[in-house]
């Protein structure tokens, strides 16, 4: 985790995990710069409930991914971040049964209901913060804190629809940064000391 230095040869899997990690980062990206663009210009965009609910799930998906193929040296960092994205996973079953299959529309009706995303936003920032850690990409912090920040605040309706739609494409536009900084690292990055972790 984090070293910029071969300490063993890489096999196959310690190649496919760190593609998998990173291509859920990339997803991520993809899908909330989507988001922000629909909401930004939502006057312009038909999209159905149906639609977001597969963008929402998808995103579920993509944090999963960098969740599970994550390479931590301690191991009590990684099933805690499991934990959390459990949690997450819990929370998107909740908006589910309430909104009778219907998760956009549970999230656009009820004002609390944003906030059970909160835990797969600590998920997706577990990650920035991590990748900040180990490589000084300091966007990660800022992602790790604005975030759930951004959540808990449009849910108890402090911000207008506009500022809401300006801070998604805030968050989107530094997720995408941060993306482009990450995916350009060499794999061996990712992997470091194989001896190091417990």
């Amino acid at each position: 985790m984090g070293e910029k230095y071969y300490f063993q040869p890489l096999t196959g899997w310690d190649k496919a995990t760190v593609v998998l990690y990173r291509a859920g980062i990339v997803l991520s990206a993809m899908i909330i710069s989507i988001a922000a663009y629909i909401i930004l210009y939502r006057h312009n965009i038909k999209l159905t409930g149906l639609g977001i609910n597969t963008l929402i799930i998808a995103l579920y998906v993509s944090v999963g991914l960098s969740v599970f193929f994550i390479h931590l040296y301690i191991n009590k960092f990684k099933k805690a971040l499991i934990k959390l994205y459990l949690i997450s996973i819990a929370c998107i079953i909740i908006l589910f049964v309430i909104g009778k299959g219907d998760i956009s529309g549970v999230l656009i009706s009820k004002s609390y209901s944003p906030l059970l995303l909160i835990p797969l936003s600590g998920c997706l920032g577990f990650v920035t913060a991590k990748e900040a850690f180990c490589f000084k990409l300091m966007e990660g912090y800022l992602l790790a804190l604005i975030m759930p920040l951004y959540i808990f605040l449009f849910s108890i309706g402090v911000m207008t629809s506009s500022i809401a739609s300006y801070g998604l494409l805030l968050i989107a536009g530094m997720l995408v940064f941060f993306t482009l900084r990450k995916v350009i690292m060499p794999i061996h990055y990712d992997i470091g000391d194989k001896s190091a972790y417990t």
